[in-house]
């Protein structure tokens, strides 16, 4: 077994809420995980880098994901395999690129991220690794119900319109191996034919869905911007809201007192009125400007109560760059995150409610070494870990 030390680093290991300083670390060059954690030289370690007290920190972990979108194009509809398959490679290497080592991709029509996360499994695509969600669940007209492939034989969606279809769908989903089911429970920005807090699942389609899908050690995230929609999601034992943008007080407290998780993608909406104006549909303006000054407010009262956070951005919707990643982190803070819970919520958390936490997700003995080398200390400046020249290392390898 051959092995690798990093040493001389002042380590975050996304366990403890500080800085480990003058740290080493040893792994395991053939499996690419941690063996030894230390604070001095490995006498038995032949093959040495010395980090030069420069900072190291988990990857990121990005659970929520849209890695068949082009943010530049915004192309919703229409879209063939082929050139999803294209769009989502590329999109891997930006959120390498930006420090994501694992994502949770929460929607991806023809299953393209099962299928690429199954060339991962085969040791056939390296890079950032994927949980996949395949299509989402969505009511018929929904927010869900955008059409595919290049004649339109698809849609990006399971159209679900009763608890019997919902079972189904899941199942089917479970049968082309996903890991999360997806499900749409509100309107959103970028659909045209409803409101963002217009409700669609109802809470007993839900319900169905997190019990076949918890029956199955799948996870379930639930799309849910209005507060109708929210409380049916919460009601039926989702593991995350995602967005939550008008999560009421009461719904608050719902999700402290079941471990629910938020992961509130603040800079969908923050880019879309600083680059959209003249460039994207008048809907997606007039919505986003209604509810954005809300939605910040909202998840800064989640945040202050102590709400469970996951971390995701939302990427590959309008003007949301996959390389824009550590943007989410400074947003976070700015609605009343601390610098660690921000951080947390990219390693820690997300591992957690991803069900990865036995291997991702924190710097320690026996987990994959996926890390970021920084200048600067990101538990005093969040903004470090928007050094675009940044180190990147996927299980011990340096990859940029």
């Amino acid at each position: 077994m051959t092995e690798t030390e990093y040493l001389n680093f002042n380590l975050f290991d996304g366990n403890k809420s500080q800085i480990q300083r003058n740290s080493s670390f040893t792994i395991d060059d053939s499996s690419g995980k941690i063996v030894r954690v230390g604070h001095q030289k490995d006498q038995n370690t032949e093959k040495q880098i010395d980090l030069h007290g420069k900072y190291v920190m988990p990857g990121l972990i990005n659970a929520h994901t849209h890695i068949m979108m082009s943010p530049q194009t915004n192309k919703l509809e229409y879209l063939s395999e082929a050139e999803i398959t294209f769009t989502a490679l590329n999109n891997l290497k930006e959120l390498l690129r930006s420090g994501v080592t694992y994502i949770r991709d929460c929607g991806c029509a023809f299953d393209v991220d099962i299928k690429l996360a199954r060339l991962q499994q085969e040791g056939r695509l390296k890079g950032t690794e994927i949980m996949p969600s395949g299509r989402p669940m969505s009511m018929t007209g929904g927010h869900g119900d955008f059409i595919e492939g290049l004649d339109g034989e698809t849609r990006w969606g399971y159209l679900t319109d009763s608890s019997d279809e919902m079972r189904k769908a899941v199942r089917t989903a479970f049968k082309h191996g996903a890991k999360n089911i997806k499900v749409i429970a509100t309107g959103g920005v970028m659909s045209s034919t409803d409101q963002i807090d217009d409700t669609e699942l109802s809470e007993e389609e839900i319900r169905t869905a997190v019990e076949e899908a918890h029956s199955k050690h799948m996870t379930v995230a639930a799309h849910a911007e209005g507060a109708r929609g929210i409380h049916n999601a919460i009601l039926a034992g989702v593991d995350s809201v995602e967005h939550g943008s008008y999560v009421t007080d009461e719904d608050i407290e719902s999700m402290l007192k079941q471990g629910t998780y938020l992961t509130s993608t603040l800079i969908a909406a923050y880019v879309i009125p600083k680059y959209g104006e003249g460039k994207l549909p008048q809907y997606m303006l007039d919505k986003t400007n209604s509810f954005i000054e809300t939605y910040f407010k909202r998840i800064g009262a989640a945040v202050k109560a102590g709400v469970k956070l996951s971390f995701g951005t939302d990427a590959g919707t309008p003007f949301n760059d996959f390389k824009a990643t550590p943007f989410e982190l400074q947003l976070l803070t700015e609605v009343g995150a601390s610098n660690e819970q921000a951080l947390f919520a990219a390693s820690k958390n997300n591992s957690e409610l991803l069900n990865i936490d036995n291997d991702y997700g924190t710097l320690e003995n026996n987990k994959y070494a996926d890390f970021l080398v920084l200048d600067e200390n990101p538990l005093e400046d969040i903004k470090a870990v928007q050094q675009s020249d940044k180190e990147v290392y996927k299980k011990g390898v340096r990859v940029y």
